[in-house]
């Protein structure tokens, strides 16, 4: 019964193209060639990482298709981003930013699709990042073609995955286009990384898995005339005159760098891999490693997974981890849809995959500190599979749009817009727990932290800044309320759509759970707003408890939904039974498999 409810929750979260999306990479991560090495040098773990590249390439049947198919790329970055975060984050810039904007420019992907030459992008800046409309890096139109230079300090491409390591490479180069002394906005350009005049030099190694960042320039680098990437936002004539079908050029340079939405699936997607992993070796670990019963002196011993203050954050993370998997899932398809549209329908879209994003691995870094200590002195341990997770999280909330400022331009958009404002009709007066009045109650913490927003911007203030200042906190707060809304109407109405009854059911606790955490901080607002009575905050910690209760035996069950073979498990002493022997399996563990 459990393997078949588990085989229910599966489809509820990887959907019914299981087969064609998922299994490849599934089957590819959990063989030997992909275990965990423990190198000691940091440019033997750079090279590992793209050979490791290599052997996904060579698992791709049609790259053209891979590259334009957000599901696949998404899941592919699921998989990889539990086994190997340096891993997911090149092939991402390799196959959705390089690939992704040669396809999308309508260049040929010959050669590059079999890793001739691996692909990178160039575009944040030394002093340039979320304000990439500002970037000073150069390309000025001449008779010839282009002449690429980088004017100043500041205009050094930060961070770009630019080394020899791994073999030649090719650059997308984001620039600001100069035709006869006009600026005509930023544009994309194609660069061989070992051209006369491009430098590059390697920066020291940062915290999360190896990866080799660069600062890079240029001096005067000649380009040919097609190595401009070529579209609506900027082209040319047949007699060299510029054109663009868009006026604003801020706007030119989103319109070239869209692939960017598409990377926020990508990170977010491999931080959903690394939690649901995290979370499956701290609950098993959990099962396995005992304590003592609180019954006597003499009493035997139990599962640490029999104390309440032991299971209930785990499964507090885990209704995080389904919810966010499932918004993940339903972000994803509503941007593939308007991939095909344009105007307002596309910027809503963009505007729900930042939330996306910045909700997903935000809260996977709760998660991961959660299971981490959880798991105590052996969490600490890399061969263990949940150390390395803390700093490897930190690149999926950096990269892609830092989380902070993507926020903040959602947060503007849900405060100044008309998103989000449907009024919800209250729910009949039934239990505060009932999954439709905690849906009702998330949506009216929203309305809440807008009307303080818009109150905010509406007071006297010296200027637009003071005055967005005033309303930063309440529009932030907007911003995370829609998400986590958001998130938690994904799992509802999974559990509403789920054919299974037993995997209904689970799936309706695990919503009761995560709203009412969600919910708890503004419970005081809601009272205040006459939202809730006196009575229901009782009733909704009653109903936390009742909740985790009932959870708590079908733990085992909720992790084997994630589908993780035992061949990975295998790899981390902590998750099998045999973990007493711990100390002895450490030097082979960290040894790694024969090369």
């Amino acid at each position: 019964m459990s393997a078949s409810l588990s085989s229910h929750l599966a489809v509820t979260l990887f959907g019914h193209r299981f087969a064609d999306v998922h299994e490849p990479w599934r089957t590819l991560f959990s063989t030997p060639g992909f275990a965990p090495h423990q190198h000691p040098a940091f440019a033997e773990r750079v090279e590992l990482t793209y050979r490791r590249l290599h052997d996904v390439n060579a698992a791709i049947d049609d790259v053209a298709k891979f590259v334009n198919d957000p599901q696949r790329l998404a899941a592919f970055h699921e998989w990889a981003g539990a086994v190997d975060g340096g891993l997911a984050a090149i092939a991402g810039i390799h196959y959705n930013l390089f690939l992704g904007s040669l396809t999308d420019h309508g260049r040929s992907l010959t050669g590059y699709e079999r890793l001739e030459r691996i692909g990178t992008f160039l575009c944040t800046e030394l002093g340039y990042g979320n304000n990439a409309a500002q970037l000073e890096t150069t390309a000025v139109r001449d008779r010839h073609g282009f002449v690429l230079h980088t004017p100043s300090p500041a205009a050094a491409k930060f961070m770009p995955n630019t080394s020899p390591a791994g073999g030649p490479k090719t650059g997308v180069v984001a620039a600001r286009l100069l035709v006869e002394g006009a600026d005509e906005g930023v544009m994309l350009f194609l660069v061989p990384m070992d051209a006369p005049g491009v430098h590059v030099r390697l920066l020291q190694p940062r915290i999360g898995p190896p990866i080799d960042h660069c600062l890079t320039t240029f001096t005067h680098v000649r380009l040919g005339p097609d190595a401009l990437l070529q579209g609506p936002q900027g082209r040319f004539a047949s007699d060299g005159t510029f054109l663009s079908d868009i006026g604003n050029r801020r706007l030119r340079l989103l319109a070239s760098i869209a692939r960017v939405t598409t990377g926020k699936f990508c990170m977010s997607a491999a931080a959903l891999g690394g939690g649901r992993q995290a979370l499956a070796l701290a609950v098993r670990y959990a099962h396995i490693r005992r304590a003592a019963a609180l019954t006597g002196r003499n009493a035997a011993q139990v599962p640490l997974w029999s104390y309440r203050s032991h299971h209930a954050p785990l499964l507090e993370a885990l209704a995080t981890a389904y919810a966010a998997t499932l918004l993940h899932r339903s972000a994803l398809t509503r941007w593939e849809h308007a991939l095909t549209t344009s105007g307002a329908d596309r910027e809503e879209a963009e505007i729900h995959a930042a939330l996306t994003k910045a909700w997903i691995t935000w809260q996977v870094r709760q998660i991961l500190i959660e299971c981490r200590e959880r798991c105590g002195a052996q969490g600490l341990f890399p061969v263990n599979g949940l150390a390395d997770y803390l700093s490897t999280i930190e690149g999926p909330i950096t990269a892609e749009g830092d989380n902070l400022p993507i926020l903040v331009k959602a947060a503007a958009h849900l405060v100044m817009g008309h998103a989000g404002e449907s009024p919800a009709a209250r729910p009949p007066d039934t239990s505060p727990a009932d999954p439709d009045f905690l849906q009702y109650a998330l949506r009216r913490g929203e309305d809440l932290h807008r009307q303080r927003a818009r109150a905010a911007l509406r007071a006297p203030a010296g200027g637009s800044l003071s005055r967005w200042n005033h309303a930063a906190g309440p529009a932030l707060r907007l911003a995370e309320a829609t998400a986590a809304r958001m998130a938690c109407q994904a799992l509802l109405s999974a559990a509403r759509t789920t054919p299974d009854a037993q995997a209904a059911d689970l799936l309706l606790i695990l919503h009761r759970l995560l709203a009412l955490r969600l919910l708890a901080p503004c419970t005081g607002d809601l009272l205040a707003a006459g939202q809730l009575r006196l009575d229901h905050i009782e009733q909704l910690h009653v109903a936390r408890e009742q909740a985790i209760a009932e959870l708590a035996p079908h733990a085992t069950t909720l992790i084997d939904a994630f589908m993780i073979p035992e061949d990975v498990f295998a790899r981390h002493p902590i998750a099998l039974p045999d973990w007493d022997q711990f100390v002895e399996r450490i030097p082979a563990a960290l040894a790694g498999p024969a090369e």
